[in-house]
């Protein structure tokens, strides 16, 4: 995972202000510590209405991983991962370098996130509250696409189990990490997986 400049940042969001793609002069760039969001969608898509389905963490899930090779001794304390976290064996989450990570929280909550990839493209992904079925609409100013703003070296998916399987972490196949940029997570004998895409947030626009 990786943090980035915020004089970077600062630029980019300029740039967007004198493109018109969106009232930037009405907010205020609040930067923060570096955040994630799991993002379900295709990548060239610029908004939708489907945001109650991505994860947010609120922390690097990273640095608080526990080893997919270490999975007994997680077992061996109950669950209980040093950095805090309960591993929850109906639906675990899995990192690029083979990490398990604590899950992210549902649904995204409403607002404006200053998101990138850490490439080319800094954009505002606006969230709504939910409507009165629970669908959040999402929009990225500027044109830009999720791929745009997706950290292609970040990947995470969740992994539930198949019916009448067992699916746990210690049958991950290890020789696929880390894993390389635009590649899947590797499928675990006995589960089901899903990938996401994994957004870097800086910071939040609130209005001025």
């Amino acid at each position: 995972m990786m943090s980035l400049g915020h004089a970077r940042i600062g630029l980019a969001l300029a740039t967007l202000a004198l493109s018109g793609g969106m009232a930037l002069a009405e907010a205020t760039f609040v930067p923060g510590d570096t955040q994630y969001i799991a993002a379900l969608g295709d990548p060239k898509a610029t908004s939708g209405n489907d945001a109650e389905t991505w994860g947010f963490w609120e922390v690097d899930p990273g640095p608080r991983g526990v080893w997919s090779t270490e999975f007994g001794e997680l077992m061996a304390r109950g669950g209980k991962a040093p950095a805090g976290w309960q591993f929850d064996p109906a639906s675990w989450w899995l990192e690029e370098h083979g990490l398990i990570m604590e899950a992210p929280s549902f649904p995204l909550p409403a607002g404006q996130y200053v998101v990138t990839g850490g490439r080319e493209v800094t954009s505002v992904l606006t969230v709504a509250a939910p409507d009165t079925e629970g669908h959040q609409a999402w929009s990225l100013a500027d044109g830009a696409t999720i791929y745009d703003v997706t950290h292609l070296r970040c990947r995470a998916a969740v992994y539930t189990a198949k019916t009448g399987g067992a699916c746990t972490p210690d049958k991950t196949p290890t020789n696929v990490f880390p894993m390389d940029p635009g590649r899947q997570m590797p499928m675990v004998e006995g589960c089901e997986k899903q990938d996401y895409q994994v957004l870097i947030v800086v910071g939040r626009m609130v209005e001025s």
